[in-house]
């Protein structure tokens, strides 16, 4: 169990890297459980995968609680405790944010075509389409307009810098996810969810995740529940011959303890193919990274094991090393 000051820090962290900017009532509402004693010692009776704030912030919005006033949020999670804590130890964060593809196509577009996508933590699989989505690249300085990939909603935004964004988008032949509680965008439950973990002021990314969503359901993906080390193999082998396997996760390693984290990598590197992976320093670590763009969490972007750019959580935002 973390003692509370070590929750308490990890909330401030969360407000200060994760949702100021994006989430102003996040931002508020994770200062003020850093510093409320009752609601830190229940967190402390969590494992400590289960403490962080989007898991919980989530599982209040989704049985109706209020997130945007934190004293009302208070009072509503100590007094329905006990149901709040089932859904927690239920569920695992399974943000499927269809935008974090801006930050994936230019290595997708790059390699070898047609590609066969193989997601890791894929949730609902809404990142195996990046051949389906529009793209909208910016420069740095936020000139309108902006380079224009592909037609059709949802259109993701994204600021990109040190970087020419590709023109084209890929072709995917097969696409296949492996999860340990795969999501089906059809349930009105699993839908629910995904719209739970969504961040309040953040109606954009509500209106994409519909998009993204009937996309999928037009064209369900292979989705798999199973195990990132043991199962991954086996998945990986049904992909056509013909095309270039392509092993991709993005902000899915921290839910993974660091010895199967080096097991993952060390099975990944074993498949023929690509491995693209888009998880945060200290999950994946890198010798030599340049000074980050800002004191935003920030992923790094990387191709087979080579760190190639930053990029923010949400796929709004990257920059290329140099």
């Amino acid at each position: 169990m973390i003692g509370p000051v070590t929750i308490a820090q990890r909330y401030v962290w969360f407000a200060d890297r994760e949702a100021r900017g994006v989430s102003p009532s996040y931002e508020r509402l994770a200062r003020f459980v850093s510093g409320d004693a009752r609601l830190l010692g229940l967190l402390g009776t969590l494992p400590a995968a289960k403490q962080q704030p989007n898991l919980i912030f989530g599982v209040v919005r989704l049985l109706g609680g209020p997130v945007d006033d934190p004293a009302a949020f208070r009072d509503y999670t100590l007094a329905n405790w006990s149901t709040v804590e089932a859904e927690v130890r239920a569920r695992v964060t399974q943000t499927n944010e269809a935008g974090r593809c801006a930050v994936l196509l230019p290595l997708f577009a790059a390699l070898p075509q047609p590609l066969a996508l193989l997601e890791v933590g894929a949730s609902a699989g809404l990142c195996l389409y990046p051949d389906r989505y529009a793209y909208r690249y910016a420069g740095s300085d936020g000139s309108p307009g902006g380079h224009l990939v592909g037609a059709g909603e949802p259109v993701l935004d994204c600021v990109a810098t040190n970087l020419t964004p590709p023109d084209h988008r890929p072709e995917v032949v097969w696409r296949a996810g492996l999860d340990l509680n795969p999501l089906d965008v059809t349930e009105p439950a699993d839908l629910a969810w995904l719209d739970a973990l969504i961040w309040p002021e953040n109606e954009h990314r509500r209106d994409r995740l519909r998009s993204a969503a009937a996309v999928v359901a037009a064209d369900p993906p292979l989705l798999v529940r199973g195990d990132l080390v043991d199962d991954l193999p086996a998945l990986a082998a049904q992909a056509p011959a013909d095309a270039t396997l392509v092993v991709l996760h993005t902000s899915v390693l921290y839910l993974v303890p660091p010895p199967r984290r080096a097991a993952f990598a060390e099975a990944v590197r074993e498949l023929p193919g690509h491995w693209i992976s888009n998880e945060g320093p200290a999950v994946l670590r890198y010798a030599g990274l340049p000074q980050p763009p800002s004191d935003a969490h920030l992923n790094v972007l990387a191709l087979d094991g080579q760190p190639l750019a930053w990029t923010r959580g949400h796929g709004q935002e990257i920059t290329w090393f140099g």
